[in-house]
């Protein structure tokens, strides 16, 4: 006899989310997490990008310019979206409350089941998937300076001294680049796996809602007093899930207006790289490697921002399928009001333009590839 407790923890998905934050200083009160908080905030989130920026203005052809322009967009948008989302954590903190309410409401065998194989699952696929990502774009950075021979910096930028004075210097100056990059992957981390895990999140609640909602009435014992209460309380689970899409409006408003802008010119720029500018093996892969780490940090929230609507949708069919055909009119009434609420389209916008979904995905990639095949034309 199984005798482990049917419960779900959405809170569980997000312990490595929260970690990426101690590790940069923050939601601690130590003396040192906030003196190291303060060091990243000056010499990663502001000087970091401020550097790379100035050293593209000082490069003098035109394929200096292009093999730094990806690093500094990342770079810059990765501070952007750092800002963004540190503003807005006590909005992620108040999601994660409503996430462990919803959690309560799953009590049965499949419910639980369809959480822990399938919504789960996929969350922490997302946020392992990110970090082999980035950590490979990481060591291939490193390695295309490291072997491909040359005085070479990790990424074009300004320091405010000869950086070819001594060996020392030299290296010291792509310690400090190696270091800050490796930094600003992390602040990445904590920007990029929120919003794909958070939508997958969603949609398996949403999912567990539609399961609720569709077993109303259906148990040979049940009264209308428990039907009725069953149908209030699943009215309240549907508040609580547009309360989260509300604050995830709020929340990745302008951030992800940011990646947006951030995915369309790396990708393109870093075909251009390939194309033109790669002038080793290790630089290919660098940008290859980095390619796809764009295309990965982009599709999932795409992907999951779709599945949020689709799962949206169906809460009208499920509610349909509950036995109410027994029910007297008032109750009724109730189920056709809440019929009418479900029917509304729920999509987050990035900017409040641009819809998080599949359909904006599909628009990057087109517009990357005509970009690739007029650097073909040109080649």
């Amino acid at each position: 006899m199984d005798l482990k407790p049917r419960v779900i923890r959405s809170e569980d998905i997000y312990r490595t989310y929260w970690l990426y934050w101690h590790l940069l200083g923050l939601e601690s009160n130590f003396f040192l997490n906030r003196l190291l908080d303060l060091v990243i905030t000056v010499f990663v989130t502001i000087w970091y990008p401020i550097h790379l920026i100035l050293g593209l203005f000082m490069d003098r052809s035109l394929g200096d310019v292009c093999k730094g322009l990806p690093i500094t967009a990342a770079c810059f948008f990765a501070s952007f979206k750092f800002i963004c989302f540190r503003i807005k954590l006590s909005e992620i903190k108040e999601i994660e409350i409503l996430f462990k309410e919803l959690d309560q409401r799953a009590l049965s065998q499949e419910e639980c089941e369809f959480f822990n194989q399938n919504t789960r699952r996929e969350a922490n696929f997302i946020w392992k998937s990110f970090i082999v990502a980035y950590g490979l774009s990481n060591i291939s950075a490193i390695a295309s300076v490291l072997f491909a021979g040359g005085h070479k910096l990790l990424y074009p930028a300004w320091f405010p001294y000869d950086v070819q004075a001594t060996e020392l210097i030299f290296w010291l100056s792509v310690t400090y680049q190696i270091a800050g990059v490796s930094l600003a992957i992390l602040q990445n981390l904590a920007n990029d796996s929120y919003p794909p895990m958070t939508f997958c999140v969603v949609a398996g609640h949403v999912r567990l809602l539609a399961m609720r909602l569709s077993r109303i009435g259906q148990g040979p014992e049940e009264t209308k007093y428990s039907t009725g209460k069953q149908l209030i309380e699943s009215i309240e689970d549907h508040r609580k899930l547009m309360k989260i899409v509300e604050l995830l409006r709020s929340t990745m408003n302008i951030s992800q207006l940011g990646q947006f802008i951030s995915s369309g010119v790396n990708i393109s720029i870093t075909l251009v790289n390939i194309l033109f500018f790669a002038d080793n093996k290790f630089a290919v892969t660098y940008y290859g490697v980095y390619f796809l780490s764009m295309v990965l940090e982009f599709f999932p929230c795409c992907y999951y921002g779709t599945l949020i609507s689709v799962e949206m949708n169906q809460l009208t069919y499920a509610i349909y399928s509950s036995n109410w055909m027994s029910m007297d009119r008032s109750y009724s009434r109730i189920l056709l009001i809440f019929m009418q609420l479900t029917l509304a389209e729920v999509q987050i916008k990035a900017g409040g333009m641009i819809g998080i979904g599949m359909n904006a995905f599909f628009a990057t990639v087109r517009l990357a590839y005509s970009f690739f095949t007029l650097a073909m034309s040109l080649r």
